[in-house]
C-alpha cells in the first residue's frame, strides 16, 4: 500500500484541480458540438455531467511521474474521456443495461432519446479519434500519435470494451466462474484504464520497462476499480453514488463471487499489486499510489 496514507481531502482537492483542467481541455475540444444543437445538449449533458475524469487523470498522472510535460498530452486525455464517456451512454440504453441515472444525472437516452443518445456517443468517438489524428500545439508526432490511436481503438475493439460489453450481456443470469469474470471486467473497465496510462508512456517517449511498469500499474487498478464498482453496486447509497445501484442483480459479479469483505479483500490485494509495479520509481510515483488508495476507498 501507500508509504503513508494520504489525506483525503488534501487528495481530493488535487483531483479536483485535475478534473477541472481536463473539462477546461474538454471545452475547448467539443466546441463545434454547437453546430447540431440536440446532439451538442446531448453531449453536453453527458459529458460535462460531475465525473471523477480517472482516466484522463490517470493519463497526466504517468506524463508527470515520467518526467513529460502533462500540457502536452491533455488534448489526448480529453480524448480518452470522450471515448469513455461514449462507451457510458451506449452501456446505459435500453437493450444494454438499461440504466436510469448516470453522474447524478438521468442518462443520456433519458433525456434526449434513445437515437440522439446514440448520435452523441458516436459523435463522441468520432471526435476522439479525429483530434488525434488533427494533434494540437505541442502534440507528439504523427507516428506517435497513429500508435496512440491504435492502442485506443484497441481497448474499445473486439478484444476490448466491445469484448467484455458482449460477453456481459450474454452471460446475464448464469453461473460465471472467476476467469470469465476477469475476462469481462479486464476488457469492458481495464483496457480503457490500460490505455490510458500506456497513452501517458507513449507521449513521454517512455523506454519499453517503465512503460511496461506502469501498464501493469493500471491493469490492476482497472480491476480493483470495477470491483469497488461492484461493491458499490451491491451495498452502495445511490444519492452518494451518483448512478443506479443493484443495476448488477441477475449477474456474477465480485461480490456475488466472493462475497462484499471478499470483493473487498480482492481489491485491495489488487491495488497492492498494482504499487508493486511502480518500485523502480520510487517516491516520484507517490501520486500514482495515492490514485490508488483513492480508487480503493471511494463511494462513488
Amino acid at each position: 500500500m501507500t508509504t503513508a496514507t494520504p489525506d483525503f481531502a488534501t487528495l481530493e482537492s488535487t483531483l479536483g484541480e485535475l478534473r477541472l483542467r481536463v473539462e477546461a481541455a474538454l471545452r475547448t475540444l467539443t466546441e463545434d458540438a454547437t453546430r447540431s444543437p440536440r446532439i451538442g445538449a446531448a453531449i453536453e449533458d453527458s459529458l460535462f455531467a460531475p465525473a471523477k475524469r480517472l482516466r484522463p487523470i490517470l493519463t497526466l498522472l504517468v506524463a508527470d511521474v515520467l518526467r513529460a510535460d502533462p500540457e502536452a498530452v491533455l488534448p489526448a486525455a480529453g480524448a480518452v474521456e470522450m471515448i469513455h464517456t461514449a462507451s457510458l451512454i451506449l452501456d446505459d440504453l435500453p437493450v444494454m443495461d438499461d440504466a436510469r441515472t448516470r453522474r447524478g444525472r438521468p442518462t443520456c437516452h433519458v433525456t434526449h432519446g434513445e437515437s440522439t443518445a446514440i448520435l452523441a456517443a458516436f459523435a463522441l468517438m468520432n471526435r476522439a479519434f479525429g483530434l488525434l489524428g488533427e494533434g494540437w500545439p505541442g502534440a507528439p508526432d504523427g507516428a506517435l500519435r497513429a500508435q496512440v490511436a491504435r492502442d485506443l481503438a484497441r481497448a474499445v475493439g473486439l478484444d476490448g470494451m466491445i469484448a467484455g460489453q458482449e460477453s456481459d450481456l450474454a452471460m446475464t443470469g448464469r453461473a460465471l466462474d472467476f476467469a470469465t469474470l476477469e475476462f469481462i471486467h479486464s476488457r469492458k473497465t481495464g483496457s480503457l484504464f490500460t490505455a490510458s496510462a500506456d497513452l501517458g508512456a507513449l507521449a513521454s517517449r517512455a523506454p519499453a520497462a517503465e512503460r511496461a511498469a506502469v501498464v501493469a500499474y493500471a491493469k490492476n487498478l482497472g480491476l480493483a476499480f470495477q470491483i469497488v464498482d461492484d461493491v458499490i453496486d451491491a451495498a452502495g447509497d445511490p444519492a452518494q453514488a451518483g448512478k443506479d445501484v443493484a443495476q448488477d442483480r441477475g449477474k456474477t459479479t465480485f461480490v456475488t463471487f466472493a462475497g462484499l469483505d471478499g470483493a473487498r479483500l480482492l481489491a485491495r490485494e489488487l491495488v497492492e499489486t498494482s504499487e508493486k509495479a511502480l518500485v523502480p520509481f520510487g517516491p516520484r510515483a507517490q501520486p500514482l499510489r495515492d490514485l490508488a488508495w483513492y480508487v480503493l476507498h471511494r463511494k462513488k
